[in-house]
């Protein structure tokens, strides 16, 4: 477990926690040359059954970046207030800042108690009780460092605090500090978000690379593994220049996602915000600066809550639920403190009543089950992005989807009215294309699923279509989809004339035929003919490549088997590898291929061409 500090410069907090910990925290030359806390400093107080570990975050504020680096994961806090000096600037944005962060309990300890009365003190206590009333309920304690008044009472008093990080969920590790180790190689400390981690188990970095554990020191002691809410060092092996991790990178135990550039927030304003403006964003060690647009007001006065994008110039690494705070463009001001609702959120209709519904509807849901519910309301969504999203376990994930009653296919989850939805447009699709086209057989699975779903997962879209064939409701003939009362027919006369056509393309040995030969050879008019092959085109006799020039529907079936054949062997195809194996020539076998693409059974790529729907032309 872990508490930080916080507080104005010189108010004592180095010495308070060497006092509680017989450890001195500044590291650097400097700051023992300047006698004041630059960067985060860490020290550690062993217990019976626990170890408590505590961060001195800088008071000064040139040195706040370092402040909100060391503020991420923590639950508890400590605000230092010097007995003799009282509230000072720095104090109060430190306090704001803890505010806003949410912080589950913040204890008041007032330092430096042998500098000023008892009636000064209990002056002090009065005045903060007054002014912050959210510190009403908050823990008081006496202290000083010199003499050692109230240490002792402090120490038990945290030593009792319950451990609030949440070991459950996927391991998420920020990273503050970076340094080589004689011997041992990259060494990176941070505080674990969630999670757990064990030697020899395999994270991933924020660019994607991946890292072993080699060793841990979990809240400065030799450890197995480290847990949420510690403070660990870690011992990582790396196949790249330990010179690319940086402080504000992460290690997770799930593959990241791509980071976000548009999140959603709820923020809470401390001072005047305006509808759109320049910020400075922190998050856990990473600072990005972005623009705050708000979603439901021209302007926010401080202390009201609002909905607000936020579009980075860096991407982050963000979850949701993460806590930001978010200060002037100027870097001078501390503006809001914010918690992501939505990572990846639409750049369109961001303002309209219905999403502004599914925003308070998302905020206020009481658990991760009642969120999924919410995004699957009209969509399927990645499985990918919902366990990062939520920071969750794949076994995690399937419970939440049994217990909402929720459907999983392969990489995506979506509810029943999504697929009823979905299922009934694609039958409705079906149903205006046979009205428009009443003399074709029907469409490829390709093509019906970008008339349908085209920004659907198209995998899902297919599944869709294979359990509306397997329950009767669409039927496939010779790879085309139709509904099942779709049917079109020939004529006696017409049957007569067929036979006379499919002798005509059996003498040409597999090869394509233009209508105007067949009229000539059959002596009918170009007109007649032209109409009755697109009829016969269209019962599944015949295939049209280009306009007006026909294969013998079976004929083309054969060329797809030897394409798929090709295929399964090479990957790909090209154009002059077809024409070498059909023996044609080269015009006939381009319209050939480009046909194949049309359709939607090949499709290009540069000079050659891959499968796209290896379901058309089988039989």
């Amino acid at each position: 477990m872990i508490i930080v500090t916080s507080g104005h410069v010189d108010h004592g907090k180095t010495a308070l926690l060497q006092a509680l910990t017989g450890t001195d925290t500044t590291h650097l030359p400097e700051e023992k040359k300047r006698g004041m806390t630059i960067d985060l400093g860490y020290a550690y107080l062993p217990l019976a059954d626990k170890i408590l570990g505590f961060i001195d975050v800088p008071g000064h504020e040139k040195f706040l970046a370092n402040m909100l680096a060391g503020l991420g994961g923590i639950h508890y806090a400590m605000l230092i207030v010097a007995a003799d000096e009282g509230i000072q600037p720095q104090t109060e944005e430190h306090l704001a800042i803890l505010r806003l962060l949410q912080m589950e309990k913040i204890i008041v300890v007032i330092t430096k108690a042998d500098r000023a009365s008892s009636a000064q003190i209990e002056q002090l206590q009065q005045q903060i009780q007054q002014n912050y009333p959210f510190l009403t309920d908050s823990v008081f304690f006496v202290t000083s460092a010199r003499t050692g008044q109230g240490i002792g009472e402090l120490r038990d008093y945290l030593s009792a605090l319950p451990n609030l990080a949440n070991t459950d969920k996927p391991f998420r590790y920020a990273i503050d500090r970076i340094f080589s180790v004689k011997g041992a190689g990259t060494v990176v400390t941070g505080t674990a978000f969630s999670g757990k981690v064990q030697i020899d188990d395999t994270l991933f970095l924020s660019n994607g690379e991946k890292v072993r554990v080699k060793n841990i020191h979990a809240q400065n002691q030799q450890s197995d593994e480290g847990l949420a809410g510690q403070r660990l060092a870690l011992n990582i092996s790396t196949d790249f220049d330990r010179t690319l991790i940086a402080r504000g990178d992460w290690l997770f135990a799930q593959q990241p996602p791509q980071p976000t550039e548009r999140i959603t927030l709820q923020l809470t304003a401390e001072h005047m915000l305006a509808e759109s403006q320049p910020v400075h964003i922190y998050h856990a060690a990473a600072h990005c600066v972005g623009k705050l647009n708000v979603l439901t007001a021209k302007a926010v006065s401080p202390s009201q809550q609002a909905y607000a994008e936020l579009i980075l110039d860096k991407p982050l690494f963000l979850a949701h639920g993460d806590k930001l705070i978010l200060r002037s463009g100027d870097n001078k001001q501390l503006l809001a403190g914010a918690q992501v609702l939505e990572i990846n959120s639409p750049k369109r209709h961001k303002r309209s009543e219905v999403r502004l519904n599914f925003l308070q509807h998302l905020q206020q849901a009481k658990n991760i089950a009642e969120r999924i519910d919410l995004y699957l309301q009209s969509q399927a969504v990645a499985v990918c992005d919902l366990l990062w999203s939520e920071q969750l376990c794949e076994f995690q994930l399937d419970e939440i989807i049994t217990k909402n009653k929720q459907v999983r296919f392969q990489d995506w989850c979506f509810n029943h009215d999504y697929q009823a939805q979905t299922t009934s447009r694609i039958v409705t699709a079906l149903s205006d294309y046979h009205a428009l086209h009443a003399d074709q057989l029907g469409v490829g699975k390709a093509r019906l699923y970008r008339i349908v779903a085209p920004n659907q997962p198209e995998k899902l879209i297919y599944h869709f279509i294979d359990e509306l064939l397997a329950l009767g409701k669409l039927q496939q003939t010779r790879g085309w989809l139709h509904l099942p009362e779709h049917k079109i027919r020939f004529s006696a006369e017409e049957q007569a004339l067929w036979q006379q056509v499919l002798t005509e393309f059996e003498q040409q040995n597999g090869q394509a035929l233009w209508v105007r030969d067949l009229a000539t050879g059959l002596s009918r008019e170009e007109s007649e003919m032209r109409n009755f092959l697109y009829k016969a085109g269209k019962l599944g006799y015949l295939t049209a490549v280009v306009k007006d020039r026909f294969f013998l529907t079976e004929n083309i079936y054969g060329y797809a088997r030897l394409v798929k054949k090709i295929l399964l062997e090479q990957g790909s195809i090209s154009v002059n590898q077809l024409r070498d194996e059909l023996q044609f020539g080269r015009k006939l076998t381009v319209q050939l291929t480009e046909y194949f693409d049309r359709c939607g059974f090949l499709r290009r790529k540069g000079n050659t061409h891959i499968l796209r729907d290896g379901d058309m032309f089988d039989l």
